[in-house]
């Protein structure tokens, strides 16, 4: 969009410039010799003196030497590749305290004796830098040879010696802030490495990587002895338990029952409670239970239990063992008893080692598992002690090498060229001819600005858009017909010749107006569109030109057309027709005449309706309820009414005359009508309510215009232009 914008602007300058540009060069050639002339006169001879420093990207001291070779190095700051560091020092020698100093050296002074100011200076020097090499070259302007040669001697010394002081200051308080920041630094790295002791005491590491090495080894082979132990330990349960289910009795009561059977008084009194039960059973079976023996029995039996009860409970230590168990084991059953005696014993080693293992396991993977936050601690204590100790060895290796630096020359520039005193004075025709012609230039832009803002008048189609914001709706090309001579002499111009569509069909002009017959189609597709009234802002706009040509292309479309000379104050259409104006439009309305005597055919289709006798008030006769009837009547008689009316700014008979049509034809004459008016004529449209169709550009100038809006082939055949075509109604 921007572009487009761009584009636009410069054609409407290179316009401007067209039209103003005989008025600009008779302002521009006069004011070019005075000047030129008066420069010659009063300007007065001055000498430049030259001078030149070159610059060394490193100081070659510095090289030799190896240290300082950063202090004064030439780079720019930027990043930009366009950026050269000969700029910046080319501004340094053009700073106020580098010109205060010569300024105050070689005392100069102005016409007035007074101290030159900075400004003035500025204005005489000149530094820039030589394409393609590390020089810069300084240049002083005066009238007194000896003076511009000093200036340049003085202005670069100077710029040497405050350079060398500027770098030496540098390097000053580089060592300054290294020696200040030493003690602190030694403290840091103290610091530091007492945080890495305290950190390996704490959690007792040496080697932390080695450590974990170790310690994956270490549970591995502890899980391994975890698995075996815990193998065994599951072979021994299910041998226990197969050896519980024969003897039907548990681990401890095996003990209990294996030493039993081994005592030989229990056995002893197991005997004699088995013989006296055997003796009571054989009693009972003859005796009743209260007879003497059978209660004898149950006595000793009674006895002898009590005897064996105390006799276990000296073995096993409990008395809660049953007296009626069976404490006589056989030799199988005292082997399997043994058998599971040891199971246990076993059995009890491998879950203690088990649970040994598993406790050792736990603890060791614990710390395995410490292991990467206490490496990653390590690693942050260690970097903080690297750190601070480059940085000390940093300080202590460049202490000795800035105070070094600070006590030999550190500049990077040189004068390779003092300035001579010049012999001749210095050629500027190029500058004089520059100058006056760039006052030459501005004179002829104002007067060509003067004269663009005191023409008011509208130039082009796009001025004539702009102002009026109206449907551009035609654009109708100047007509340049050939003068005919009749005995040396021209012939004047008929008013017959202004119906180009008829004498001339195949012009660009007759196209143009069948392309305005086609927007009116156009715009008349959703509504019926049968009177229009054609008016302008002022007179010569061409609007009767406009009103009987449009009327000639609608009839030649086989409509009936009737064209109606409405301009009551200057009529034109009975002339261009070649017709007698006895009876016209004001007879009509008063009612002299009948529509058969004043309406008059001049070609197929085409009627003309002159505007008759000028009546003394034809505001009054158009404004009136014959007149409205009238148009009516004529409305319905013929397919297209175009009405020629008077000028806005001649009468108001267009705003009435388009309250009965349906619509207004807007003409407007790029180069005849101003701003003033037309916007006047604008706004009485738009007050009166008129239903305005759009405007048509009459007369263009080809040489205002932007684009050339209609040209000829070879051929002689009309071709619009891709422009002329935006004009259609969308």
């Amino acid at each position: 969009m921007e572009p487009q914008e761009n584009s636009s602007s410069f054609d409407k300058y290179w316009q401007v410039l067209k039209r103003r540009f005989v008025p600009a060069l008779n302002i521009f050639l006069p004011v070019f010799l005075i000047s030129l002339i008066a420069s010659n006169f009063l300007q007065k001879p001055f000498y430049i003196a030259e001078g030149k420093l070159r610059f060394h990207r490193i100081n070659p001291t510095s090289t030799l030497t190896g240290l300082g070779t950063e202090i004064g190095k030439l780079e720019p700051v930027s990043k930009d590749n366009a950026t050269n560091p000969l700029d910046t020092e080319a501004e340094v020698l053009r700073s106020l305290p580098v010109i205060q100093k010569t300024i105050k050296k070689l005392k100069l002074s102005n016409s007035k004796g007074l101290p030159l100011k900075p400004k003035n200076f500025l204005k005489k020097l000149t530094v820039n830098a030589i394409s393609k090499t590390d020089i810069l070259k300084i240049s002083y302007k005066d009238s007194d040879p000896v003076k511009a040669a000093q200036v340049v001697n003085t202005l670069m010394d100077i710029y040497l010696e405050q350079n060398l002081f500027s770098l030496r200051a540098e390097t000053a308080a580089a060592r300054n802030f290294i020696e200040r920041q030493l003690p602190n630094t030694e403290l840091i790295v103290r610091q530091a490495e007492a945080e890495l002791a305290r950190f390996k005491e704490k959690y007792h590491v040496i080697s932390l990587q080695e450590e974990a090495t170790k310690a994956v080894e270490v549970i591995a082979e502890l899980e391994k002895q975890l698995n075996e132990a815990q193998s065994k330990l599951a072979d021994v349960d299910v041998q226990s338990k197969q050896i519980r289910k024969q003897l039907s009795m548990n681990s401890q009561q095996a003990v209990v029952m294996s030493s039993l059977s081994q005592i030989a008084g229990v056995q002893d009194i197991l005997k004699e409670t088995q013989q006296l039960e055997s003796e009571l059973a054989a009693r009972r079976t003859v005796l009743q239970d209260n007879h003497p023996q059978i209660i004898d029995l149950e006595d000793k039996l009674k006895s002898l239990n009590g005897l064996l009860e105390k006799r276990m409970e000296q073995v096993t230590g409990t008395n809660k063992l049953q007296i009626n168990q069976n404490f006589q084991l056989g030799e199988l059953q005292q082997q399997l008893s043994a058998r599971l005696v040891e199971f246990e014993s076993t059995r009890m080693g491998l879950a203690s080692q088990v649970a040994t293992l598993s406790k050792l396991q736990t603890s060791y993977k614990q710390r395995f598992n410490n292991l990467p936050r206490l490496e990653q601690q390590q690693r942050q204590l260690e970097r903080k002690v690297q750190a601070a100790q480059s940085t000390y060895s940093l300080l202590l290796q460049k202490q000795p090498e800035s105070r070094i630096a600070e006590n030999q020359n550190v500049g990077n520039a040189s004068i390779i060229s003092k300035a001579e005193i010049p012999e001749e004075p210095s050629s500027s025709r190029i500058f004089l001819y520059l100058s006056t012609g760039l006052l030459a230039s501005m004179a002829a832009f104002t007067a060509i600005y003067i004269l663009e803002v005191t023409d008011k008048s509208v130039k082009t189609v796009d001025e004539a858009k702009e102002l009026l914001g109206l449907t551009l709706l035609g654009i109708i090309p100047p007509f340049s017909k050939s003068n005919k001579s009749i005995g040396g002499k021209e012939e004047p111009e008929l008013y017959s010749e202004r119906l180009v569509v008829c004498n001339a069909p195949r012009s660009p002009v007759s196209e143009a107006y069948r392309m305005l017959r086609a927007n009116l189609r156009f715009m008349s597709a959703d509504k019926e569109l049968k009177v229009i009234v054609i008016t302008s802002s002022v007179p010569t706009e061409g609007k009767s030109t406009v009103a009987a040509n449009l009327a000639v292309v609608m009839a030649q479309m086989e409509h009936k057309v009737l064209l109606v000379d409405g301009d009551l104050y200057r009529p034109v259409q009975h002339k261009i027709w070649e017709l007698t104006n006895n009876e016209g439009l004001s007879n009509l309305i008063v009612e002299q005449a009948t529509p058969r005597e004043a309406i008059k055919q001049v070609m197929n289709n085409l009627d003309v309706l002159t505007s008759g006798v000028v009546p003394p008030s034809p505001a009054s006769l158009l404004d009136s309820k014959r007149m409205a009837a009238l148009m009516k009547t004529l409305a319905a008689k013929y397919d297209f009414v175009i009405i020629d009316a008077p000028s806005l700014n001649v009468a108001a008979d267009a705003a009435t005359l388009g309250q009965m049509a349906d619509g207004v034809l807007f003409v407007v004459r790029p180069g005849v009508v101003d701003s003033v008016n037309a916007a006047f004529a604008k706004e009485l449209l738009e007050k009166s309510g008129q239903n305005v169709l759009g405007q048509v550009v009459n007369g263009v100038i080809p040489k205002n215009e932007t684009h050339s809006y209609y040209y000829f082939r070879e051929d002689g055949d009309l071709k619009v232009s891709q422009e002329s075509s935006k004009t259609l109604v969308r």
